[in-house]
């Protein structure tokens, strides 16, 4: 399988669960240069909803730089 993890280069969103019984684990890069990395459930939920409210889909490509 091929690394997800974004950058710079392929920015995104990537959420892990392994197992029920393993904390959730997030990484979001967006093309303005935010960075962000989650782990824990809880935690994970609030930068994904962080990331889609301000970054990734919330602003067009170009305008955040």
């Amino acid at each position: 399988m091929p690394n997800l993890t974004p950058t710079p280069d392929s920015p995104g969103l990537h959420v892990s669960k392994p197992s029920p019984s393993t904390p959730a684990h997030a990484t979001a890069v967006c093309h303005c240069g935010a960075t962000a990395t989650a782990t824990g459930d809880n935690q994970v939920r609030a930068l994904v909803e962080g990331y889609t409210a301000n970054h990734g889909p919330a602003h067009g490509k170009g305008r955040g730089r």
